[in-house]
């Protein structure tokens, strides 16, 4: 199958390929997102030597695998290597022989680094004693558990230390790609329906997969998320132990920020997890970020240590929503249920989430891509003063422009009437007055299909994208 998509990715890989030294590659990025089918398609399966780890295996098992492989790739018979020093320098010796180009790709690199294995001191002998002097050596490596790749290979203090020349995160698929995805299996959905699916799913590639032609998209995350025998149903519990140790605790904590309303400061999330230290409670959501579950951003005017942390990914926030207590709803209710106030509430984070995903998309469609700008969320509580409000989305210009975006999903054109554009000018009248910007502030409306055109669209509305402009 075609590679869809990734163009950076591939170009990056072109460029490594080429580059005249040795490279050490590290590719990384949450399950189930195509690191190891974009590898493999690009370099056609061409590889000098090839392994990957086995997930719970201990460290004979791991090192009778890699030795399986190694004489597979070299017509060879060594008996099992007895450590991974020995296992690496028997791979270089191999690897002497031959004065081609190299390309050795070793994929779930974190499996193999089992406890008390010393892996990385085998791998590490390998790259500083003889592979990082190999111009025509690229060694890749690839792990879907991301904190592993970031806190021991590419941060690593030891002998690995700032020896990474190339680190790739593959991300999901944006709302282009899906729509190649989407094309490319010969399936013809319109935006609507793609967006819907995007919500529940992301663009994870193998999610995508999953989708069937001749069904609707509502069809389709009924099959895929509520029956059970759907790969959706069941994923999550798997999710947390293919990619941390103690996933318990990461899972724990996700639960704990969907319980604060799927976007909390870090003294919020402090005082739901009393059980964490704050060097623990850094780290896991740290991984989590890394891991491409949660997102944080910074409040428009607030210091950094301020963040706002989210749950970023969408199929977590639809589980925990709908999936998790669906034994609640008999089978083919979800399209009985998409005008809940519960569906709706959901509906309208999700498309945000999207608006965040595509900030590049949004700044084409205002044409200021070629302008400096900051994304940052803001609000403000109630006071004597002031009532309080929430700004979605602030997009903050070098020219002397600020853009409060309102996003909306909805079915059809979305209406502002009398009382939302009080609640407009209400926002406008608080951010000026709270900011005292001197800057001009532009409304911005994102919405899925546009705005009604009447007198209150058009009296304050400056701005007006849809979800066309988002792909």
């Amino acid at each position: 199958m075609e590679v869809i998509g990734r163009e950076y990715e591939k170009n990056k890989f072109t460029e490594i390929v080429n580059s005249g030294k040795a490279e050490f590659v590290a590719v990384y990025g949450r399950r189930r997102v195509g690191k190891t089918f974009l590898i493999k398609e690009f370099f056609n399966n061409q590889f000098t030597f090839y392994a990957t780890g086995l997930a719970n295996g201990n460290t004979s098992v791991q090192l009778t695998n890699f030795t399986v492989l190694l004489n597979e790739s070299f017509q060879q018979s060594y008996n099992t290597f007895s450590n991974w020093l020995e296992a690496f320098n028997t791979l270089r010796i191999e690897l002497v022989k031959n004065q081609e180009p190299k390309i050795i790709f070793i994929d779930e690199l974190p499996w193999f680094d089992t406890k008390r294995s010393d892996f990385l001191t085998g791998l590490e002998a390998f790259w500083n004693s003889w592979a990082s002097s190999q111009p025509n050596l690229k060694l890749i490596v690839c792990g879907s558990a991301a904190s592993w790749m970031i806190n021991k290979l590419i941060r690593n203090k030891g002998g690995l230390f700032n020896r990474i020349t190339q680190r790739l995160k593959i991300e999901p698929f944006n709302l282009t790609e899906t729509e190649l995805f989407f094309k490319a299996k010969g399936i013809d959905f319109d935006r609507y329906q793609m967006i819907n699916l995007y919500m529940v799913m992301g663009g994870i590639p193998f999610y995508l997969e999953q989708v069937r032609k001749g069904l609707s998209a509502t069809q389709n995350i009924e099959k895929l998320c509520f029956e059970e025998t759907g790969l959706l149903k069941s994923e999550f519990s798997f999710m947390f132990k293919s990619l941390f140790n103690n996933g318990e605790k990461h899972e724990q904590l996700l639960r704990k920020l969907y319980e604060i309303g799927s976007k909390a400061t870090r003294e919020q999330i402090i005082k739901k997890m009393k059980l964490f230290s704050n060097g623990d409670l850094s780290l896991k959501l740290n991984e989590l970020e890394e891991s491409g579950f949660i997102k944080s951003y910074t409040p428009f005017g607030i210091s950094q240590s301020k963040k706002i942390y989210v749950i970023a990914d969408y199929y977590t926030l639809f589980y925990l929503k709908f999936i998790e207590k669906s034994e609640k709803f008999a089978t083919g209710s979800w399209s009985n249920r998409l005008d809940d106030s519960a569906v709706n509430v959901w509906a309208g984070l999700a498309f945000e989430q999207i608006c965040w995903d595509h900030l590049q998309k949004i700044r084409k469609a205002l044409g200021i891509e070629g302008i400096y700008s900051i994304a940052s969320p803001w609000s403000k509580k109630a006071d004597e003063k002031l009532g309080g409000t929430q700004i979605d989305l602030i997009i903050d210009r070098k020219d002397r422009v600020i853009n409060l975006c309102e996003m909306k999903f909805s079915i059809n054109n979305f209406t502002i009437n009398k009382n939302y554009d009080l609640t407009l000018r209400n926002k406008l009248g608080i951010f000026k007055e709270q900011t005292q910007t001197k800057k001009s502030v532009f409304l911005t409306m994102i919405t899925t299909f546009g705005l009604v055109k009447n007198e209150y669209a058009g009296s304050i509305v400056q701005n007006e994208i849809t979800m066309n402009d988002l792909f």
